[in-house]
């Protein structure tokens, strides 16, 4: 039996750098220079989960997503 794992995926396109996903979820997003989100590591620990959810559901842009993959 093989467990899913949660990645973060981020929109480029979708994203106006508000900086939301950072302050809620900074385990995991960082900011560059012009203060648009850098994804550090997509791979989503089930500890970090509900931060994860947190931040793409504050999305004003909705450009943060997460999906569920097989290992």
């Amino acid at each position: 039996m093989s467990r899913k794992r949660l990645t973060l995926l981020l929109d480029p396109t979708r994203c106006d750098g508000h900086g939301v996903c950072h302050e809620l979820f900074p385990e995991r997003v960082a900011l560059d220079r012009w203060g648009y989100p850098v994804v550090l590591d997509a791979d989503i620990p089930s500890p970090l989960v509900a931060h994860a959810r947190l931040a793409v559901e504050e999305c004003p842009r909705m450009a943060l997503h997460l999906v569920e993959r097989r290992p």
